[in-house]
């Protein structure tokens, strides 16, 4: 059975800092998953940034996830990738990885999570709960009745697939997301932008938790 966590940090562009310094900081706070998102880059760059910030999760024994690029997840032997709506197909991201390997997804509706897991994930991203400046091309917010309404159809329809909710979450937000039934939550600026983001992840942790 394929671990997925319930608390997952998304790495960033971030002044001063690059993606393995802030994968480094993440696992020293206790952070056990992160995801390498890169946008525009050269794949001399992808790479680079990838070898570096596998060798830190390879130090703490955290998961390792890139975003949308397969190539770059096989050749520095990521624990798996995630994929966005329009990258790859899982199902062809399945047949260069192997079974082993993890799989998310990105959906913004109940349809976007049913074709997903016909294509055979292993979790799927479901957001944005409200607007993120993260992302360019953002599907539309779902607010906390918009997954109300999507996760109990995923209970009416016998749907299992591990639910991470995402998109422009804060703290305030943890304990409501949890009780509407996602599985965990993905991170990127609430913790790439924190002063000390060992007390912020402290902080998600305890939300988390209650």
């Amino acid at each position: 059975m394929k671990r997925i966590s319930s608390i997952q940090f998304i790495t960033q562009p971030t002044k001063g800092k690059s993606h393995a310094e802030l994968a480094n900081e993440a696992c020293s706070a206790g952070i056990d998953w992160i995801q390498l998102r890169l946008k525009n880059a050269d794949d001399f760059i992808w790479e680079q940034e990838a070898v570096e910030t596998w060798e830190v999760c390879q130090e703490y024994g955290a998961t390792f996830i890139v975003n949308d690029n397969v190539e770059v997840a096989q050749r520095v032997n990521a624990d798996g990738v995630h994929l966005g709506k329009n990258d790859m197909s899982p199902k062809e991201a399945r047949a260069i990885l192997g079974d082993d390997k993890i799989i998310g997804g990105t959906a913004n509706t109940f349809e976007d999570i049913k074709k997903l897991r016909q294509q055979g994930v292993d979790y799927i991203g479901l957001g944005p709960l409200r607007f993120t400046e993260t992302k360019n091309n953002l599907s539309p917010t779902l607010g906390f009745e918009g997954y109300e309404n999507i996760i109990q159809q995923l209970k009416e329809e016998g749907i299992s697939t591990p639910i991470i909710g995402i998109g422009g979450i804060v703290i305030n937000d943890i304990q409501s997301l949890k009780k509407v039934g996602v599985k965990g939550i993905a991170l990127s600026g609430l913790l790439a932008h924190s002063d000390n983001m060992k007390n912020t992840f402290q902080q998600i942790k305890d939300a988390w938790n209650k």
